[in-house]
């Protein structure tokens, strides 16, 4: 539980960073193309969408995780529930990332 309120608590901070961002400007012009893809070429805020992917997906996942846990509990099923959303969060992230990297041209 304690990664889930650590990634809860990241999440939360990063997301609020986020819509400071948002903010710089009025909120019909940030999202203008040109605007969008502006965006993906600062550094910083390249960074900050990967953070947030991350931060949001692992604590998705694992509260997923946590649930299917409830449903029934004895090893095999927690081993296999574990396996198969590890596998989910690392292709939601990967796919994630590359959308990033092809949105920020590189």
């Amino acid at each position: 539980m304690k990664i889930h309120y650590l990634t809860g608590i990241c999440a939360v901070f990063f997301v609020a960073i986020h819509i400071l961002f948002r903010l710089v400007m009025p909120f019909g012009q940030s999202l203008e193309y040109e605007n969008v893809v502006a965006n993906y070429h600062n550094v910083y805020y390249v960074i900050l969408l990967e953070l947030i992917l991350i931060f949001i997906s692992i604590h998705g996942f694992n509260g997923l995780r946590v649930i299917l846990l409830e449903l029934k509990q004895d090893s095999w099923w927690e081993s296999t529930m574990t396996i198969l959303v590890l596998a989910a969060m690392i292709g939601v992230i990967a796919y994630g990332t590359r959308t990033i990297i092809i949105g920020s041209g590189l």
